[in-house]
């Protein structure tokens, strides 16, 4: 997997990516706690850290927009494009979610509001799978180029911005 924005020599998209399934996951879970008659405030709890996810993963589809930027062709590219499309479907469910609460009073959840976060959830299953998928072909191409001039190049800066190849 190559990546224009590295922490370390990793790339930073899947670090990203973490954060708002993280948050989704806990949406959903003070969603179904609402829902379930839990305290009514578990709904709005649930509302909020799904708009904090939305914003993570925004910036988590920007960071997947760069590198797909100038990513060669082939099946990582196509594998890239799917994971980045996964990812949106996923926050384009909790958008859903998000807006058709935004007018209520108590932004609680109702049982279709989780539904529809359990299929979301469902999908971002599948984008952690091509996540997996992402890591391995990146480690398997970093096993290749495996020397000790390789590994001089990694203990440059913490955080680094590649330039495009020519």
């Amino acid at each position: 997997m190559e990546s224009r924005l590295r922490v370390q020599g990793q790339p930073i998209q899947p670090m990203l990516v973490t954060f708002p399934y993280g948050l989704f996951v806990c949406a959903t879970i003070f969603d179904l706690a609402d829902v379930v008659g839990g305290p009514v405030f578990l709904g709005e709890v649930g509302y909020w850290t799904c708009v904090a996810a939305l914003v993570a993963a925004a910036l988590s589809t920007v960071a997947g927009m760069v590198d797909l930027w100038d990513a060669s062709g082939g099946r990582t590219r196509h594998t890239k494009i799917t994971f980045n499309l996964v990812n949106a479907g996923m926050a384009g469910l909790f958008l859903l979610t998000c807006l058709s609460r935004a007018h209520s009073p108590q932004r609680g959840a109702s049982g279709l509001v989780l539904a529809i976060e359990l299929v979301a959830l469902g999908v971002g299953g599948v984008g952690v799978w091509l996540g997996s998928r992402l890591l391995r072909q990146f480690e398997a191409d970093r096993a290749e180029a495996s020397s000790i001039g390789a590994l001089s190049g990694v203990a440059g800066s913490t955080v680094e911005v590649v330039r495009p190849r020519a």
